[in-house]
């Protein structure tokens, strides 16, 4: 069979710790770190009004405390990614963590908005770094498929889990301490996780910059991804048709094809165009953008429907969400590896968007009025069962052809079709719902009415990415059963 991803390199040697404990105590010090960075990024929203409050923010200026963020970290992964194959992933992900929790406590003691949005934007620096080599060291760290299989399951429970739980425990902090506190957390769970993954992991090298230190390449695809990124999170203060939205969109475009130009032809590109050939890989990744975007925009405005149409308390929408985490749970740390050994990931996958699909469709027609328990927990139970099922099948697709060499690099790649996948579908989204509410509401005073028909019409779209998604996931993929994949890598010859 033809081989999609060739090793040119000696492959890194892989931070692995060989005992079977040591593997699962690794993988727990992995997941914290995610887990740190994925409730950051859905712990600050229900904080925002009380921010505002304290250090003076104006309305169009809040906004920052989340783009600050969401621009670094949705720039840098790939290229962090890249980095933790060339320098050695043990440090990178230990570089990340120092930085990002440094950034939290500087984001804690925060008087200005200023002071606020510069330590944001150097936490999205860290958790890129961070998050973008943990795959990267799972898939080599548990070479046997059982056991890789369950590993990503554990993964994804924490990734999705992890930012249902973000808005729960951002409303219960900020309710019974102060915003301050949505940062200072991450200061423990930082400092052990580094400790610990300095102790536990051992001494790696890297392939070397010689490998893929294509500096030219690593600046188009950051200036193009970051600006990217701030292109979509700028939408809801410009438009999507304005010149600003036009203008630089276009220049993001234009710097992304230039980096794709550079990597044909560079001798050593920091991203080889080789990973391409993998239909999973390629299939994946697309799946993954189009799926968080319709699942993370629809789980964002879902809260605040919960909050501005039924008046729900931050606490109690976060509540209100927990089945989904439950579902996710149940289904990743359970089923979902047992399930991806038995039929393979695809069929996983295009199982559990259906379920995904059909939850978000069942709360799209919520009433004005709407009973949780008859309304909405139906279809939040279906949308947690589904993301259960379908995020470690997409993950483990994406991973399916990585090796040694390119394990970070694919391992970035995923984390930034995710990000981009999240800032794309909730600026849509939201757009979408304004736009509808704007209509209905001439005054400009959003009523209820207003604005449970601006969260439908959002739903609607968010329904049409997922079943797009499920297209995607249906016609590019391999089916291909985990224990026998369809395209074993080549050794490096000696030289």
């Amino acid at each position: 069979m033809e081989a999609t991803i060739m090793i040119t390199q000696a492959p890194a040697r892989a931070a692995t710790p060989a005992p079977a404990r040591s593997r699962w105590f690794a993988l727990v010090v992995l997941c914290a770190g995610m887990l740190m960075i994925i409730l950051d990024q859905t712990i600050v929203t229900v904080a925002l009004p009380a921010i505002q409050q304290e250090l003076g923010f104006t309305t169009a200026d809040l906004a920052w405390v989340v783009n600050a963020y969401v621009i670094p970290f949705g720039g840098l992964l790939l290229l962090a990614g890249r980095l933790g194959d060339l320098l050695g992933r043990k440090s990178v992900f230990v570089t990340g963590l120092i930085v990002f929790t440094t950034a939290s406590v500087l984001c804690g003691l925060a008087t200005t908005p200023e002071l606020l949005i510069a330590a944001r934007f150097v936490q999205g620096i860290g958790g890129a770094i961070t998050s973008a080599v943990v795959l990267g060291m799972i898939v080599p760290m548990f070479p046997e498929p059982r056991e890789r299989a369950r590993a990503i399951g554990i993964y994804a429970f924490v990734g999705s889990a992890g930012a249902t739980i973000g808005f729960f425990a951002g409303g219960l902090l900020t309710e019974a301490l102060s915003w301050h506190w949505i940062f200072f957390v991450n200061a423990p769970i930082g400092v052990v996780a580094a400790a610990l993954a300095i102790r536990i992991f051992p001494a790696e090298r890297g392939l070397g910059l010689a490998a893929g230190a294509d500096a030219l390449g690593a600046l188009l695809v950051t200036a193009g991804l970051m600006l990217g990124v701030y292109t979509i999170v700028a939408t809801g203060s410009h438009g999507w048709g304005s010149v600003h939205t036009l203008g630089f969109g276009g220049a993001s475009i234009a710097l992304l094809v230039a980096f794709v130009v550079r990597q044909a032809t560079a001798r050593s590109p920091l991203l080889p165009l080789r990973v391409f050939r993998s239909r999973n890989v390629s299939g994946a990744n697309v799946v993954q953008a189009l799926m968080v975007a319709g699942l993370l925009g629809w789980q964002f405005l879902n809260t605040l429907y919960l909050q501005q149409v039924l008046g729900y308390s931050p606490v109690e929408a976060g509540l209100a969400v927990v089945p989904v985490a439950l579902a996710i749970g149940t289904l990743s740390l359970g089923f979902s590896a047992r399930l991806n050994t038995r039929f393979g990931p695809r069929r996983v996958l295009i199982a559990g968007l259906v379920l995904i699909t059909v939850g978000v469709a069942l709360v799209s027609r919520v009433p004005l009025d709407a009973d949780y328990l008859t309304d909405l927990l139906p279809g939040i139970v279906i949308f947690g069962t589904g993301g259960g099922l379908a995020l470690p099948a997409v993950t483990t697709l994406a991973m399916s052809d990585a090796t040694d060499a390119d394990a970070g690099l694919v391992s970035g790649l995923a984390n930034t079709t995710q990000s981009i996948g999240s800032a794309l579908g909730l600026a849509i989204l939201a757009t979408v719902a304004a736009a509808r509410t704007a209509a209905l509401s001439p005054a400009a005073i959003p009523t209820p009415q207003s604005l449970t028909s601006g969260y439908r019409a959002a739903f609607a779209v968010s329904v049409a990415l997922l079943l797009t998604a499920l297209t995607v996931a249906a016609t590019v993929p391999h089916p291909t059963h985990p224990t026998r994949p369809a395209h074993p890598t080549r050794p490096a010859r000696p030289s």
